[in-house]
């Protein structure tokens, strides 16, 4: 099967394709991108589990920037996505960065970063942006590839939601933050299971986007928050991961992405709309 645009898996499957499966039977080339198409984007993604921790940390950003765009969503938004979701249990994953010894990496560990990116693209597609869009632009403009994202949440959240019980509390905590809005799809009820896991990182993190991105959960899930807010840090712990800032691919110059024009009004409208300041780390 080669898959022209949306779909490269079945959205009620019970885990992501394998990740071969997914760069073998897509058609990249036809893919729109922010910056052309997505005939580059199989090399890219190859290279997120390469043995070299500097290889991948490029491919984070070659790969994975290369398919947003000013909280945008694109064709080769959904293959990347399948295909980030299927390498999180991947071996060269489970142990970059986590080793006392391991002197070569010196950046955030990839697997937190394709949470991250995992966790920021769904909330360019969660009920929020929709329910902005429609009250901006009216109801049933939702573009054809928010709309593939979306159908796509239960297949990614299998595979983030193994991780919610990491040892390392970096994978854990970020996990939960990208599961929060993956869950909103109505196939997904699973807030109650995700409680535990909120109150563990606010009871444990120090991470202000973290924390606000859990409080605003469980308020949104009905749980009061009032304690909760009282205990919420001003300040980022000195040894915490810098924030994460939306990528752009090298050897481009913003503004000039061919298809970005295009989907400006969807960044006029997500950007910001948190009840906290932000979609994304500031």
């Amino acid at each position: 099967m080669t898959h022209r645009s949306n779909q490269a898996a079945d959205p009620h499957s019970a885990e992501p394709p394998h990740h071969e499966t997914v760069l073998e039977r897509t058609d990249w080339a036809s893919l729109a991108t922010p910056y052309g198409t997505g005939a580059s984007l199989p090399a890219a993604l190859a290279r997120l589990i390469d043995p070299d921790p500097r290889v991948r940390e490029a491919a984070v950003h070659n790969a994975l920037g290369g398919v947003t765009h000013q909280n945008s969503i694109y064709e080769a938004t959904m293959p990347v996505a399948l295909y980030a979701a299927a390498i999180l249990d991947h071996p060269v994953l489970a142990e970059d960065g986590f080793r006392h010894d391991d002197a070569t990496s010196r950046g955030r560990p990839t697997l937190v970063s394709i949470l991250d990116w995992l966790g920021e693209t769904a909330y360019d597609a969660d009920g929020t942006c929709v329910a902005v869009d429609e009250r901006t632009y009216g109801e049933g403009s939702l573009d054809e590839e928010m709309r593939a994202f979306r159908e796509l949440r239960p297949v990614i959240f299998s595979a983030v939601r193994a991780l919610l019980g990491h040892d390392h509390p970096e994978v854990r905590n970020t996990a939960l933050v990208a599961a929060i809005p993956l869950i909103e799809h109505p196939a997904l009820t699973v807030q109650s299971d995700l409680t535990g896991h909120a109150h563990r990182l606010l009871a444990t993190s120090t991470d202000r986007y973290h924390r606000d991105r859990v409080l605003d959960a469980l308020k949104a899930w009905g749980h009061d928050t009032t304690d909760l807010e009282g205990t919420r840090p001003t300040s980022r712990p000195a040894n915490g991961t810098p924030p994460s800032e939306p990528h752009e691919v090298p050897g481009t110059v913003s503004g000039r992405a061919t298809a970005a024009t295009a989907k400006t009004r969807r960044s006029d409208c997500c950007a910001g709309t948190s009840a906290r300041g932000g979609r994304r780390r500031p």
